[in-house]
């Protein structure tokens, strides 16, 4: 098969959107049936781990709250979108068995759905950064607006990641414990809980430059911090995009008729 066949796969999946938003609201509902506040419990265990990392790491690390905390909570809330989205695409078909050797739709949709939903829990989380803002007398500048295109930019990455993934996760079994392990290490050597300024200029050039998940999480940070971000980094998120994408289509091109037989 042809990387057009890919591409229509895609086509048929955004065209199926309505389909998507149902299926991740469904999702979430289903998480927190009989919950009282339903998914703002994420939110609010996500408040009390800023506030408690925001407390104890400014006093470590000798750091303003002012400056410190709103850096943590943008951090911690991209960089929940990303870690789940690609987990949870690891299992996207995996989890999706029944539907997939039952209904004939689209099957990248199983990846929108796991992307969709994760951007839900986004919107829910990001409720707190107007509250530190406001708590913080921080301002609001026109500059954050450029957040958005970032955001866009992130969501066009972790599609073609989840549905990569997927696609592995698919047929060997191990792989979504492998790329947790991997993400847990990304974590530690990405400033999401520290501040890239505590680096030296040699060990900011190894551990950022080369780290695609630092760029991911700056091209959106940086603009709600009311600060330019990198070109570079815009450079390089928008690179692995394109690529990604690429190597992706290829691959599932081959490999996507096997989904339902591996799962």
């Amino acid at each position: 098969m042809s990387i057009r066949s890919s591409v229509n796969t895609v086509k048929l999946s955004i065209q199926s959107m309505s389909l998507v938003n149902v299926l991740g609201w469904q999702d979430i509902m289903q998480r927190y049936r009989q919950s009282a506040i339903g998914p703002f419990w994420i939110t609010l265990s996500m408040v009390l781990q800023i506030a408690t990392i925001g407390f104890v790491f400014s006093y470590i690390f000798h750091l303003p709250i002012q400056e410190y905390v709103p850096f943590l909570a943008t951090g911690v809330i991209i960089w929940t979108l990303i870690s789940t989205t690609i987990s949870e695409g690891c299992l996207c078909f995996v989890e999706s068995e029944a539907i997939i050797k039952q209904l004939p739709i689209p099957l990248f949709v199983h990846v929108f759905r796991a992307v969709w939903r994760n951007t839900l829990i986004l919107f829910h989380n990001i409720l707190i950064l107007p509250l530190i803002f406001i708590f913080l007398s921080q301002p609001v500048t026109p500059l954050m607006l450029l957040a958005i295109p970032g955001f866009l930019l992130l969501i066009f990455n972790l599609v073609w990641i989840a549905l990569l993934l997927g696609i592995i996760s698919a047929r060997f079994r191990d792989f979504p414990n492998i790329i947790n392990s991997l993400l847990q290490i990304a974590f530690y050597v990405t400033p999401v809980i520290w501040m890239p300024k505590l680096l030296s200029e040699r060990v900011e050039f190894m551990i950022l430059d080369f780290n695609p998940f630092y760029h991911f999480i700056e091209i959106i940070r940086s603009p709600i911090l009311d600060s330019w971000p990198n070109p570079m980094s815009w450079l390089i998120v928008g690179v692995i995009g394109v690529i990604g994408w690429f190597v992706t289509l290829f691959i599932a091109s081959r490999y996507q008729d096997r989904v339902a037989f591996w799962v």
